[in-house]
């Protein structure tokens, strides 16, 4: 079936957000009194809902976990959302898909305001006909809420045209939950065994892997 639009997450598929993440966890922990000695630890954090992630990791109740990401926000806010960079090859292959005539959109589950921060500044929000997002408040912020989200304001309703692209399993998962395929990518930072399981309709090794997916199922 062909194609027409296709949905990137951003954490990990796009950008490589890690140093970032970790350090404005570690600084929301910090104010807590909680030492972070392995930072590889915070892996985790990098792509899910941040209240979900404080609360499931560090056993903060729904206010505590609230707080910690008020703290998450300050850092990340000044310092954090640049301590990132995109991957090799996502540049060209967004171009190319452009090139193309694909409709590129963004569904992410960072905040709106620092979603359009990090694609403005890297030099990216251009190749996207639109960016959907998280809200601050967290009334939208799982990412099948996200992606619902943004079909619904393009009012996208032939699904079969539609695939989700993102490298953990709330992407698949979120994907499913809102009828559409999805492409695992393996650069990020979900395992082939949580992709795998999670019912990725294909994998992608790499950026430029996934001209040759979308390609095929033209």
């Amino acid at each position: 079936m062909k194609k027409r639009v296709l949905l990137f997450d951003l954490d990990g598929t796009l950008t490589d957000s890690a140093e970032g993440i970790f350090h404005s966890v570690i600084y929301a922990l910090e104010q807590f009194g909680i030492a972070v000695e392995d930072e590889s630890a915070l892996r985790a954090f990098v792509g899910p809902p941040l209240l979900d992630s404080f609360q499931k990791y560090y056993g903060f109740d729904r206010e505590q976990a609230q707080k910690a990401v008020e703290h998450y926000r300050v850092y990340f806010a000044e310092r954090g959302l640049l301590e990132n960079q995109v991957y090799d090859g996502v540049r060209e292959v967004l171009r190319e898909l452009n090139r193309r005539g694909f409709v590129l959109m963004v569904a992410t589950s960072k905040p709106e305001v620092f979603a359009k921060r990090i694609l403005e500044h890297f030099d990216l929000a251009g190749e996207f006909a639109f960016i959907g997002a998280a809200t601050l408040d967290e009334s939208r912020s799982r990412k099948d809420a996200v992606i619902r989200y943004v079909l619904e304001e393009n009012q996208l309703t032939d699904l079969s045209q539609v695939v989700m692209v993102g490298d953990r399993d709330q992407d698949i998962l979120g994907a499913k939950k809102n009828g559409l395929e999805s492409i695992g990518v393996l650069y990020g930072y979900g395992s082939l065994e949580e992709l795998t399981q999670a019912g990725a309709d294909a994998l992608a090794e790499t950026p430029q892997a996934l001209l040759d997916i979308v390609e095929a199922w033209e």
